[in-house]
């Protein structure tokens, strides 16, 4: 089946997959872009599933400054430096940054909301609050399309969120 470049484009620009992910989708939806978009997300969604026990001992710390007033720092883990290093890695350790100090999230993820602690888990855990550059997507569907990127686990250790005048 031939598959038209454009279309492989849109899909591409759509998911960030590769061209090769892209085209075998388009091929597998019979060339239909929504379909196509669905089974390259649960095809993200295997591979996110395989590297989630991977250790993750290598990342960068990334701090966000807002208006002088508002800033937060971001602890993203990686397995390799080699990953670490990457400007996609490094985009998504800024955009976390920012994502903290917009949304002032309280804990990471519902694991780590203590028992007991009464919370509504989208404004108070990070991972899955909406991106705040695509509200169609959770924090954590962001991270799992860049570990199918990168091809590495990816996880946000810990973070911090200071405001001006607050204790």
């Amino acid at each position: 089946m031939k598959i038209s470049t454009d279309k492989v484009k849109e899909l591409r620009e759509q998911s960030g997959a590769s061209v090769m992910a892209c085209r075998n989708a388009l091929i597998q939806a019979e060339e239909n872009l929504e379909k196509a978009l669905q089974l390259l997300k649960q095809q993200n969604l295997v591979i996110v599933e395989k590297k989630k026990e991977r250790t993750t001992s290598q990342g960068i710390i990334e701090a966000y400054v807002h208006g002088g007033r508002i800033g937060a720092m971001v602890e993203l883990n990686c397995e390799s430096d080699f990953v670490a290093r990457t400007d996609e890695f490094k985009q998504l350790a800024h955009n976390l940054a920012m994502q903290v100090a917009a949304m002032y999230p309280k804990f990471v993820s519902i694991e780590a909301v203590p028992p007991g602690t009464e919370v509504i888990a989208q404004e108070a855990c990070l991972l899955v609050q909406p991106f705040i550059k695509d509200l169609t997507k959770t924090v954590q569907d962001v991270i799992n399309e860049t570990i199918a990127k990168l091809g590495e686990n990816i996880k946000v250790s810990r973070f911090v969120r200071f405001e001006l005048g607050e204790q």
